[in-house]
């Protein structure tokens, strides 16, 4: 019952951080930089993996697709083909959990559903590490060029599509390590055969059964004639 709460815990970890790292493709902001004027913010301007976008004080947004993928900088080429990695390995590790789970009905033997249950955990490790790697850069990007001096163009901080990547990151990492650790048990193979005294016992009465029939098959054929001959003399008295 443990082992399977256990297996629950980390199917629901490892969802939930497969959820958030494919929920951070689409979202607009993993990096941000704004134009403050007096009173109010005139202009937001953000970007993504995909596209780079400016919103007004007025909440109009005016986005620009990048126009070539062999234009783009290297790490962003990078950071798309890692996250979609990581989508890719968090959907495969999710059908293997729901095979090696104790708690289904398929997936054949325990032995069996214990490696599926592993191998799905590897897959949510994987996955884990290529997101984190793919936000890591990303902000490592964006922390250069902020600090930098001699970077003379627009300056931008980190956006809440990192800080969610990494959250996701870590949920399917965590999770998938609970998967390996708690499936170890199907790998034991249990082969304990303990029959108590009776079995001593049973062996002493073969081994004294073998002894009288190998005693009676060496007797001198004289005597056994004549203890017949004794036994028909007394049956006759």
């Amino acid at each position: 019952m443990a082992s399977m709460m256990t297996e629950i815990v980390a199917f629901l970890f490892t969802i939930s951080g497969w959820v958030l790292i494919s929920s951070t493709l689409p979202t607009d902001y993993w990096k941000v930089s704004s134009v403050d004027g007096t009173v109010i913010t005139t202009a937001t301007f953000w970007s993504n993996l995909w596209k780079t976008c400016v919103t007004d004080s007025t909440g109009v947004s005016n986005c620009k697709d990048f126009p070539s993928m062999l234009a783009l900088d290297a790490y962003i080429q990078v950071c798309r083909g890692l996250m979609i990695s990581a989508v890719c390995l968090g959907f495969f590790g999710a059908i293997l959990a729901l095979v090696g789970m104790k708690c289904t009905k398929i997936g054949g033997s325990e032995t069996t559903k214990a490696r599926i249950a592993c191998l799905s955990g590897l897959h949510f490790i994987l996955s884990g590490i290529c997101s984190m790697t793919a936000c890591s850069l990303y902000a490592h990007r964006i922390r250069s060029e902020f600090f930098d001096p001699l970077f003379v163009k627009q300056k931008f901080e980190l956006g809440a599509a990192l800080f969610i990547g990494w959250s996701g990151s870590v949920l399917g990492i965590v999770g998938g390590f609970i998967f390996c650790f708690s499936m170890t048990e199907g790998f034991k193979i249990r082969e304990y055969s303990y029959n108590g005294e009776t079995s001593i016992i049973s062996t002493r009465n073969k081994v004294a059964k073998t002894n009288k029939n190998s005693e009676a098959l060496q007797k001198d054929p004289s005597e056994q004639i004549f203890s017949g001959r004794q036994f028909g003399r007394n049956a006759y008295v």
